[in-house]
């Protein structure tokens, strides 16, 4: 049946080839991912991580040459030359402000308040009238007192009279003895009643002495207890008023009974020892005083003891409870070694100093400190007046390194600068023509 469908003469049509046969859309998928992985080879090729693990020592010998050239190079620090001067020999001790009288006036005689004469506030002297009570009962009083005064004056002076006549009588023989005797005791009596009268008269005038209230100190006084028009009595615990002395007062602070000998031994000869009250933060002085006294014993639960100081506080700097720092001068070293107390540090061995060697080398010294006065410190031995020593940046120091100081860099910068920036001017105004005349030939050679 084939070579009828195919006239003779005609070639057989060929059977059709499986890659033909294929679909289009899985050769255009197979296209992409050729593309993908010749840039992911190239990729590979370019970066060549294979190469770089030869180069790590390279790199790690060349970051530990640059952390060693760092190590070497000079440290900037900041130095101050050791002097000799004198050192104070103070004691820093936490105090109180405590006023030498604190009294709580109170009144003497149970009446109506009828007048206040003061402000909260204010400052009184001893004998200003504060308050007033209602006078006029003990006035009537002592009027009371001083007729019965008067009516045994007269009995008084009645009785002696007879006394005389009685005795005239007797030296007559006209009367009994013992009428004499009698009339004597009467005389007796009424001088008694007299004398009782007389300290009746004396109690009424002072109860309205009391009757005005005074200041019983000079001071400064607190807020009002009571209001005119209170009936007050002896029994208020409260009082009318408070006064506080303020000028002059009291310090009371405590130091260790350690000592206790250096402060007596200057005390007992009569030696006026200075002292300087300062604010809670220690910074600000407030007032200059003198110490006053030394307590009589040791509290043995803390091992220390009480001191008082006395200032005038004439500006009122110093406040009744309040709390101060107090220096106390205790002596005075003559021709003491003397350095910057942050020159000091603290190690294994003890208290010690970098001390900058001629070559701008630091070598490292123990020292013995003395008494410390705020920013200074005193030397006992290990320095010599005018050795440098490093105050700052001495963190990065070790024995031998070599130093650098800002302010002597600074100056010799600022010395050169001159001479740089005239040696750098030049050049580049030189260089600056050239490109300009370089850039005119540019446009020249085209014409």
């Amino acid at each position: 049946m084939d070579d009828q469908k195919n006239p003779p003469g005609q070639p057989r049509p060929t059977p059709p080839s499986p890659a033909a046969l294929e679909p289009a859309p899985r050769r255009r998928r197979i296209v992409p991912l050729i593309v993908a992985l010749l840039i992911v080879a190239g990729a590979l090729a370019w970066w060549h991580p294979w190469n770089r693990g030869t180069n790590a020592p390279q790199d790690a010998r060349q970051g530990g040459r640059r952390g060693a050239q760092a190590a070497n190079q000079p440290q900037p620090v900041h130095v101050a030359t050791v002097t000799q001067g004198e050192m104070p020999v103070v004691i820093n001790s936490l105090g109180t402000v405590t006023p030498l009288a604190n009294v709580t006036v109170k009144t003497q005689l149970n009446g109506t308040l009828v007048d206040v004469a003061f402000k909260e506030g204010q400052m009184v002297r001893k004998g200003d009238v504060l308050a007033q009570i209602d006078p006029r009962p003990y006035e009537i009083s002592l009027r009371n007192a001083e007729g019965a005064l008067a009516k045994d004056q007269a009995l008084l002076q009645t009785a002696r009279l007879d006394l005389q006549r009685y005795q005239t009588l007797l030296s007559q023989d006209s009367i009994a003895k013992q009428q004499v005797d009698t009339q004597a005791s009467l005389v007796k009596q009424y001088e008694g009643a007299v004398k009782s009268d007389q300290a009746n008269v004396d109690t009424y005038k002072l109860d309205l002495t009391y009757a005005r209230i005074t200041a019983p100190v000079s001071g400064r006084v607190g807020l009002r207890q009571v209001d005119p028009g209170n009936y007050v009595t002896t029994g208020d615990t409260n009082g009318v008023v408070v006064i506080t002395q303020l000028q002059p007062i009291s310090v009371i602070f405590t130091t260790s009974e350690d000592n206790l000998a250096a402060i007596l031994k200057p005390l007992h000869t009569g030696t006026k020892m200075s002292v300087t009250a300062y604010d809670r933060a220690n910074t600000t002085p407030l007032e200059a005083g003198f110490l006053e006294t030394v307590d009589n014993q040791i509290d043995t639960t803390t091992g220390t003891v009480k001191l008082r100081a006395t200032f005038d506080n004439k500006e009122s700097m110093l406040f009744p409870n309040q709390f101060v720092n107090t220096k106390l001068l205790v002596d005075v070293i003559k021709n003491a070694t003397i350095v910057p107390t942050p020159a000091v540090l603290n190690g294994s061995s003890g208290a010690f100093v970098y001390v900058v060697k001629p070559d701008n080398t630091v070598t490292v010294r123990n020292v013995k400190t003395g008494p410390v006065d705020g920013e200074r410190t005193s030397i006992k031995s290990g320095l010599q007046v005018g050795e440098r020593v490093v105050i700052d940046g001495s963190d990065r120091l070790k024995e031998g390194a070599k130093i650098t100081i800002p302010a002597e860099k600074a100056q010799a910068a600022s010395g050169a600068s001159g001479a740089s920036g005239a040696s750098a001017a030049a050049p580049a105004s030189a260089a600056s023509g050239a490109r300009h005349g370089g850039h005119r030939r540019q446009q020249s050679q085209p014409q």
